[in-house]
């Protein structure tokens, strides 16, 4: 890892159980977490890389001629 401190959440006084996992299950939200997990889970290579994300665009222009011409 690059050294970014993992999402951590520290129970306060009187603080239940479930509202301390809530807030721990946003800031995992918000911190992106799960999708860096995700994107380092397997290696692409570069071409393939490329391609995706040449894909993703393409996708992207679709749907947003597609939103226009409604």
């Amino acid at each position: 890892m690059g050294g970014d401190p993992l999402a951590e959440v520290r129970l306060q006084e009187g603080e239940s159980i479930e509202n301390a996992l809530r807030r721990f299950k946003r800031k995992v939200q918000t911190e992106d977490i799960i999708k860096e997990v995700k994107r380092h889970s397997f290696y692409l290579k570069p071409g393939a890389k490329r391609r995706v994300k040449q894909a993703l665009a393409r996708k992207r222009a679709r749907k947003k001629i597609r939103k226009e011409s409604d």
